[in-house]
């Protein structure tokens, strides 16, 4: 154990390492325009994100419409910002991070609504909050300290299924998969109509509403989800755990040498 920590202590970052945070904010504060991380593309497209899925909880106790329609939109405007910042060269830690954050908040947000629709179920919705950004957390976390990137890059020897997980394609639709289970749940509380009378429908789906028969499909793709979040938060506590025991047998190397 203690010859493996000096490797997995000194690996550097591929980026420059600011120790102190006041220098951090100066170097923030004048930073030019051309180069204003705050202002970059995929940045402006994750504040329009904030932007759309605040009005959609602005509407969602009244208007279902809008509400779903303004939710779908940030929700699918999460697709673009990574392609952006690639096209662009406008990768940061900033965006991953914004880009994180506004998809536990929408969803959380989102959430918090269905523990008063279905108030049997919200102990379970609950659950699933604190799963989701717990899992994010401590994933992200472990990804800094270990070096990486982006929290987006897994090695298959850490984890074959988070590695699967984050690919793009797999990526967006799971997590398409699983906001528009939510969606669904929503929006039984708002359609009762069924596709026999809405939509003209005939045979044995006709007498189900479309949210319904959404929701059915979509409900295994969110089970897989949060079944990923919980092998993440796994993995990332004992990558944690691990970097402690590096730390640990390094100082106890440190003080022998001291002794000597």
């Amino acid at each position: 154990m203690s010859s493996n920590a000096p490797a997995v202590l000194t690996r550097r970052r591929p980026s420059i390492d600011i120790v102190d945070a006041k220098v951090a904010v100066d170097l923030a504060t004048a930073q030019t325009y051309s180069e204003n991380v705050f202002l970059f593309v995929p940045n402006l497209i994750g504040y329009s994100r904030i932007i759309l899925a605040a009005l959609s909880l602005h509407y969602m106790s009244y208007h279902p419409k809008y509400c779903t329609v303004l939710y779908c939109i940030s929700c699918l405007l999460d697709a673009f910002d990574g392609h952006a910042a690639r096209a662009l060269g406008q990768s940061s830690k900033f965006g991953a991070v914004l880009d994180m954050v506004t998809d536990r908040c929408t969803t959380s947000c989102l959430l918090c609504y269905l523990t008063s629709a279905y108030p049997e179920w919200a102990l379970a919705f609950q659950f699933l909050i604190t799963l989701d950004f717990s899992s994010h957390y401590m994933h992200m976390y472990s990804s800094l300290i270990t070096g990486s990137r982006s929290h987006k890059q897994v090695d298959s020897d850490v984890s074959r299924l988070l590695q699967m997980y984050y690919n793009p394609r797999t990526l967006f639709v799971v997590c398409a998969g699983n906001e528009l289970f939510y969606i669904a749940l929503y929006l039984l509380k708002w359609v009762h109509t069924p596709m026999s009378e809405s939509l003209g429908m005939t045979g044995p789906l006709a007498e189900y509403t479309w949210p319904q028969l959404l929701a059915y499909v979509c409900g295994p793709i969110c089970a897989l989800k949060n079944f990923v979040n919980l092998v993440q938060l796994w993995k990332a506590s004992k990558i944690l755990v691990g970097v402690d025991l590096a730390e640990r047998a390094k100082a106890r190397e440190e003080e022998l040498s001291k002794n000597q």
